[in-house]
């Protein structure tokens, strides 16, 4: 059973958020927080498998209450939803250690799966709030020392991440097992201080590896 802590300011919000997952034979809302802080003390408490994470609340907002959630619990993940599709806190939570964000606006049916695929320990990321993200908060100067350590090889990979491809599609695209993509994923990961593929997506945009709109 996963267990899940719903933080959204609106009452509203959270019923029809507990409704649709309470309706799953496999995920059941243990809990309900209308702030950050009142979000950080139930986490401790209640130990969720997945947060499902609001943004802008009061006292503390989503970003800081996720950093602090990921820092100190590291078996709960964190999915974030955002009303707002340009929104670059949604960014901002993903360094924070979100395992995902998506739109306010899914359906039903991808809120339930995307519960279970962060649970599962893979991060999910709507392709179209990330492309409005990638517009507005990837702008100016590039930084560049991020990628000054990998190898070619990693690099090859980072871009794959960054178009959204699995470890075993990498595997097939560059004719290598899956362990060693796998051991170029950590090994890249821990050299662009990525925690999980949603901040490497992010990193691949920032450093132009991939562009807006390339598959």
């Amino acid at each position: 059973m996963i267990t899940v802590l719903l933080v959204d300011d609106h009452t509203l919000v959270r019923t029809g958020y507990r409704l649709m997952l309470n309706a799953q034979p496999d995920i059941t809302v243990v809990g309900e927080a209308a702030d950050g802080l009142e979000a950080l003390a139930l986490c401790r408490e209640l130990l969720p498998d997945v947060v499902i994470m609001d943004l802008h609340m009061p006292r503390l907002d989503g970003v800081a209450a996720t950093e602090r959630v990921t820092a100190e619990l590291s078996r709960t993940k964190v999915l974030v939803l955002s009303t707002f599709d340009l929104d670059e806190n949604v960014v901002a939570a993903l360094r924070a250690g979100a395992n995902g964000f998506l739109p306010k606006d899914v359906s039903p049916e991808e809120l339930i799966e995307a519960v279970r695929t962060v649970h599962g320990g893979t991060a999910i990321v709507a392709p179209r709030l990330l492309l409005g993200l990638i517009r507005t908060h990837v702008r100016g100067e590039r930084k560049r020392a991020a990628l000054g350590g990998l190898t070619a090889r990693e690099q090859e990979v980072l871009v794959l991440i960054g178009k959204g491809l699995s470890n075993a599609e990498i595997a097939a695209a560059l004719d290598l097992s899956p362990s060693t993509v796998k051991n170029h994923v950590t090994a890249l990961f821990a050299k662009i201080d990525a925690r999980d593929r949603a901040q490497a997506v992010i990193v691949a945009y920032e450093q132009g590896l991939v562009r807006i709109g390339e598959s």
